[in-house]
Formats: structure tokens, C-alpha cells, sequence
């Protein structure tokens, strides 16, 4: 890579080091970074171990600061999702799952800003609403390391306390992760090639978990909710633009 590449490729190291240190939105910028200097399909695959890595530091992190309902109504959509993924990665365009994406995340921001009173109610878990939202958040982790803004709709409104929200998600997409490995190892895209450039930027990304989690730990619950929904907005407006830019 240039030298332009490189220094993308640290900052897109620093997202997801800080999303796996809880600040979950921040990851989502990754791909879309990668994405000025290759394919998004390349910048897909060079991230996966990446996040592989920084998930260990996350689940080393959060081992005790999880909801595991909340997670295990959850992953049977996702392990879905990822299975859809991975059957038609072939024929689905990414910039259209990009929109749908993008969509979703800008209603569901605007609706919690517009009604923040309405938000602040917690939600109890349910099946349905954590099946749908868990397969959609894993189908779309496996086109494009873009699964926060789905997940967010599905776990915001539950209220979670911000250690036990950044616990549960880290958990939610390291399991999702671990799973990609073996389709993404069939459609080639984990290549020597990739897998040598992520070796060196791990140890950014594990830097960054730390900094993530001393974040998340000092930002009030309702501060730290506020955050997370000006950042859907902000990520969705810009996926948008990444759509329909082409």
C-alpha cells in the first residue's frame, strides 16, 4: 500500500480497536476508510482477523459485563444472517445492503432524538425482535463489517448499563466473527497478502481496545447513550453518501 493507504489503514485499526473497547459505532468507519484505497470485498477481508484479534481484548474486557439473554436471543438470527452472507455473497450487491443499512440506522437516530423520552423506557428482551434485528446485524457484519447500526435498534432501547451494553455487543460480534473466518476463508479473501498487513496493525487495535474501555467507563449512562445515537446518525448519513456514490 501508499503511504495514504497506510495511514488509513491505522486509523480503520484505531475504529475497531475502540469499538471493541466498547464504543461500538466507531468500528463501522473501518470498511468505508479501506474502502478510499480498495475494494470494499478486499477491505473486508484484511479487517476480519483484525477484529479477531481486538475481540479477545474486548472479551478479556467485558468477561463479566454482559446481559446473556439478551445475547442468546440473539445469535440465532446472526449465525442466519451470516449463513444467508455467505450463500449469496456472489450476487448481492454491496452498495444496495450498504443503503439498507444506512436507512434503518438514520430512522432509528432520528426517531430517538426526535422522541428521546419515548427511548429513555427500557424495552424487555424478546424473541422475535432479537431474531430479526440479530440476523439482519449478522448479514450484514459479514458483507461489510457493518452490523452495529442493525444491532443498536435491537439492544439500545433495553437500556442496558453502558459496561453491560459495550459487554454484550463485543460478545455478539466476536462470536459473529469467529464464525466468518471459515466463509471468508472459502471465498479466498483471507489472502497471505491481507493476513500480513493486518499482523502489523494489530497491536494498534489492541492499544485501542484499552483506550475504548477507559472511555466507556468514565462517560455517564446518559451521555453515553446520547453518543452512540448522534454517532448512528452521523455513520448512516455517511454510508449513504458511500451508496449512492457508488
Amino acid at each position: 500500500m501508499s503511504g495514504a493507504g497506510w495511514a488509513l489503514a491505522v486509523i480503520a485499526a484505531i475504529a475497531v480497536g475502540l469499538s471493541k473497547g466498547g464504543l461500538a459505532m466507531v468500528g463501522i468507519i473501518s470498511v468505508p476508510l479501506m474502502s478510499l484505497v480498495m475494494s470494499p470485498v478486499q477491505a473486508a477481508g484484511l479487517l476480519l482477523p483484525i477484529y479477531v484479534v481486538s475481540d479477545v481484548g474486548g472479551l478479556i474486557a467485558f468477561r463479566r459485563n454482559l446481559d446473556r439473554r439478551v445475547l442468546l436471543l440473539a445469535l440465532p438470527g446472526a449465525m442466519a444472517g451470516i449463513a444467508v452472507g455467505w450463500a449469496t455473497a456472489s450476487v448481492v450487491p454491496v452498495r444496495g445492503v450498504t443503503l439498507i443499512v444506512a436507512v434503518i440506522g438514520l430512522g432509528f437516530a432520528l426517531n430517538a432524538l426526535i422522541r428521546p423520552a419515548l427511548d429513555a423506557v427500557p424495552r424487555p428482551a424478546r424473541g422475535r425482535a432479537a431474531t430479526i434485528w440479530g440476523g439482519l446485524a449478522g448479514y450484514t457484519s459479514f458483507v461489510s463489517h457493518a452490523g452495529a447500526p442493525l444491532w443498536q435498534v435491537y439492544a439500545q432501547p433495553l437500556r442496558l448499563s453502558p459496561l453491560i451494553y459495550a459487554g454484550t455487543t463485543t460478545w455478539f460480534f466476536a462470536i459473529g466473527n469467529w464464525v466468518k473466518l471459515i466463509p471468508y476463508a472459502a471465498l479466498g479473501q483471507l489472502s497471505p497478502a491481507n493476513l500480513a498487513t493486518a499482523a502489523v496493525l494489530m497491536p494498534v487495535s489492541l492499544a485501542a481496545v484499552w483506550v475504548g474501555l477507559r472511555l466507556v467507563r468514565i462517560i455517564p449512562p446518559a451521555l453515553f447513550y446520547r453518543l452512540i445515537t448522534w454517532g448512528l446518525l452521523a455513520v448512516s448519513l455517511r454510508l449513504i453518501w458511500q451508496g449512492l456514490a457508488g
